[in-house]
């Protein structure tokens, strides 16, 4: 089953690339490697809010990964022309989880972005992946996730 294919069956529409918060782009693509922005997690458009183990439970964590997740896949949709087929293989993610210090699942949180990668790419999905806990993240947001992919 392609990508498209998969996100159809998921019910997922990926969204247009965002506009960069900051002094960046939100891709750049150097040999057959296309690295992405870390994309802040939202919830309705805006800032999903919040720090893991104070007013975020792990499990509403990963649902705000899996909704990065999505905004990947959409801004590496643009990378590679609007073909995701030409991924060969998603390389790495790194999850930065607005948490405690006492909150120690920031693998689990993660867990929803690479959950989510997995299902949608299947094999060319396995990815290795970084997850750590960090005091804040811009706009208070409660996770950030970037990516690496080979094209």
């Amino acid at each position: 089953m392609s990508v498209n294919d998969k996100l159809k069956e998921l019910g997922i529409t990926l969204p247009t690339v965002g506009t960069p918060a900051a002094a960046y782009v939100m891709y750049v693509q150097t040999g057959n490697l296309v690295f992405i922005s870390g994309h802040i997690a939202k919830k309705d458009g805006k800032p999903w809010v919040g720090q893991l183990g104070k007013n975020i439970g792990t499990e509403e964590g990963k649902q705000a990964a899996r909704a990065i997740a999505i905004d990947l896949m959409g801004t590496l949709q643009a990378a590679v022309g609007g073909d995701l087929g030409k991924v060969k293989r998603i390389v790495k993610l790194m999850s930065l989880v607005n948490s405690t210090p006492d909150f120690t699942e920031q693998h689990l949180v993660t867990n929803g972005c690479s959950e989510l990668i997995a299902q949608v790419f299947g094999d060319k999905g396995a990815h290795a992946r970084s997850a750590f806990g960090v005091a804040q993240i811009p706009t208070g947001a409660c996770v950030e996730i970037e990516m690496i992919a080979e094209v």
